[in-house]
C-alpha cells in the first residue's frame, strides 16, 4: 500500500536466494537425496518489558552472545496515512530531517558524535508509523541511547534542511512519475481503498511544496508521545543499565495538547474499478489487479502468507512460472497480502509487452480461477511452507533484525509473541485453508483492473469490461 514501494522489488529481493530453490524444486532431483533436515524454530526472544511512569513501553532483548553490538528503534503510531491530504509528504520529510538538528545539537555535531561512538541513525515512515533507530557498539548503549533521545524528543527543524529535503523529495517525484509502474500503484490505491487514508496518499508538488519548518513541528508535537511510544533495544546489552538510562533519558518525556487521531479501519469490499491510464509510446503495458483483504492483526494472515507463496511469491509461483517461463510476456509475475493495522489488500502485477497486455490478463484470470477450483497439491504446499519459514527463519536470526521486528509487529498491533509464532503457524496451514484463501479473495470477478499503457492496447481491454481513462498526474 506504500505507493512508492512495488510488490516487484520485495518480491524480486527475496526471490533470489530461497525463491530460485523454490523453483529448481520442480526438476528430477536425483532419488538417493538424503531428507531435509529438522526444521529451526525461530528463537523467542526473552523480552523484558517495563512500563515508564509517563506511558512509554520499554521492551529490552538482552543477547549475552553475538557481536558486542546494540540496536535501537523508537516507534510512535502514526505515519504517512496520517498526513493531511494538502500536505502529503510530510511523515516523510518530518522522517527525513529529524536529525537535522536539536535544541543542544546542530545537525554537523550530531553527525561528529555519531561518528565518534561508531554508531549510525536514521529515521523512516511507513503508513501507520514511524520510527528512529540507531545501532552502534555495546559499550557506547548509554551514550548512543542519550542521543536518540535528544533527536527523537527535541528537533528543530531548521528552515535550510527543510528546504533541501523539500527540493529533494521534488526530484524524487519527478523520477517516480517517469515509470509507468508508479502510476500503476497509484491508481490502484485510489481503487482498492478509495477515499480512505490508504488510498489517497498520492504526493504531488503542491503537497510537498506545502510543508513548513512550523507544519512539521505541529506534526511532531502531536505524533512524538510517550503515550504513543515504544523503545526496543537489543543486542549485547545489560538490561538493567538500559533501562536506568532510558528513565534518565526519558522520564520527564511529558505528552501535551491533543494527540493525532486515529484513521478508521479501511474497507474490506469495494465496487470493483477498471482503470486505464494512457501513456503515448510506451513499450510496455503496466497491470495492477487486487481488491481489499484484512488487517495485519487477522489470523488468517498465516493462509494469506501461503496462498499468496504458491500463486506469485517469487520465482517459484504459479504466476511467473505461467508468464515468463511459459510465455516469455514478462520479467517478472509477482502477487501478496499486504497489511497494516487498519486495513489491507490483495495485489497482483506484471510489466508486459504491449501486444500481450491482453493474454497476460486472460492469464492472471486463469491462475486466479485455478487456485480456487483445485486444491494444492501436497508437495508444492510443503515447498511453499518451507520457503516461507526459511526466508522468516534467516531474516530474524540476524540480531539486529529483532528490533525493527519487534517494532513492526507493535506498529500493527500484534503480540511481540508472534515474532516466534509465525513458522508454526505456517506449518499448520493446509490444502483447505489456502483453497479457502482463494475462494475470498482471488475471484477474477473481485479484482479490481488497473492498466498504464499506450493508447493503441485499448481495444485489447474490451474483452474485460469498460475501462475508465485516467489521465496521469504531470
Amino acid at each position: 500500500m506504500k505507493i512508492l514501494e512495488t510488490l516487484a522489488v520485495f518480491a524480486a529481493c527475496v526471490s533470489f536466494g530461497v525463491g530460485a530453490s523454490a523453483a529448481a524444486a520442480e526438476l528430477q532431483l536425483p532419488k538417493d537425496l538424503p531428507p531435509y533436515g529438522a526444521d529451526k524454530p525461530v528463537p523467542v526472544p526473552k523480552i523484558d518489558k517495563h512500563t515508564l511512569a509517563n506511558g512509554m513501553t520499554v521492551w529490552i532483548v538482552a543477547d549475552a552472545e553475538g557481536a558486542p553490538k546494540a540496536n535501537f528503534v523508537l516507534a510512535v503510531r502514526g505515519g504517512s496515512a496520517h498526513d493531511p491530504r494538502a500536505m502529503n509528504g510530510l511523515s516523510s520529510i518530518l522522517a527525513g530531517t529529524i536529525d537535522e538538528g536539536t535544541k543542544s545539537r546542530s545537525a554537523i555535531q550530531i553527525a561528529q558524535e555519531l561518528q565518534s561512538l561508531g554508531a549510525s541513525l536514521g529515521a523512516g515512515a511507513g503508513e501507520e508509523g514511524t520510527t528512529v533507530s540507531a545501532s552502534g557498539l555495546s559499550s557506547n548503549s548509554s551514550k548512543i541511547l542519550q542521543l536518540l533521545a535528544d533527536v527523537a524528543r527535541n528537533p528543530t527543524f531548521p528552515d535550510a534542511e527543510v528546504n533541501l529535503a523539500k527540493m529533494n523529495a521534488l526530484q524524487a517525484l519527478k523520477a517516480a512519475k517517469a515509470q509507468p509502474g508508479y502510476q500503476a500503484e497509484v491508481e490502484f490505491a485510489k481503487a482498492v481503498f478509495g477515499d480512505h487514508p490508504y488510498g489517497t496518499g498520492e504526493q504531488t508538488d503542491a503537497s510537498i511544496m506545502s510543508v513548513t519548518p512550523q507544519s512539521l513541528r505541529e506534526l511532531h508535537a502531536k505524533r512524538f508521545r510517550p503515550d504513543r511510544a515504544l523503545l526496543v533495544v537489543s543486542g549485547r546489552v545489560d538490561a538493567a543499565e538500559i533501562l536506568r538510562v532510558t528513565k534518565e533519558a526519558f522520564g520527564d518525556w511529558k505528552a501535551e495538547g491533543t494527540p493525532e487521531p486515529e484513521i478508521p479501519a479501511a474497507p474490506t469490499a469495494v465496487p470493483r474499478k477498471l482503470v486505464f491510464v494512457p501513456r503515448a509510446n510506451s513499450v510496455q503495458s503496466s497491470i495492477r489487479l487486487g481488491r481489499p483483504a484484512f488487517a495485519a492483526r487477522d489470523p488468517q494472515l498465516y493462509k494469506a502468507d501461503v496462498a499468496e507463496s504458491i500463486l506469485g511469491g517469487g520465482f517459484g509461483g504459479r504466476l511467473f512460472q505461467n508468464l515468463r517461463e511459459d510465455k516469455g510476456y514478462t520479467y517478472g509475475a509477482y502477487a501478496s497480502f499486504g497489511a497494516d493495522r487498519n486495513g489491507g489488500s490483495f495485489g497482483a502485477e506484471a510489466d508486459v509487452r504491449n501486444e500481450v497486455t491482453g493474454a497476460a490478463l486472460t492469464e492472471f484470470n486463469k491462475e486466479l480461477q485455478r487456485m480456487i477450483d483445485e486444491q494444492v497439491g501436497a508437495a508444492e504446499l510443503e515447498r511453499s511452507k518451507r520457503y516461507l519459514a526459511g526466508v522468516y527463519l534467516y531474516r530474524n536470526q540476524l540480531r539486529g533484525a529483532v528490533a525493527g521486528s519487534l517494532a513492526s509487529l507493535w506498529i500493527d498491533g500484534r503480540a511481540p509473541e508472534d515474532l516466534g509464532q509465525y513458522t508454526e503457524r505456517v506449518k499448520a496451514v493446509t490444502a483447505a485453508d489456502v483453497q479457502d484463501v482463494a475462494r475470498r479473495y482471488f475471484n477474477p470477478q473481485d479484482q479490481s483492473l488497473v492498466v498504464v499503457g499506450d493508447p493503441a492496447v485499448a481495444g485489447q481491454l474490451e474483452a474485460f469490461g469498460e475501462f475508465q481513462s485516467v489521465r496521469a498526474q504531470p
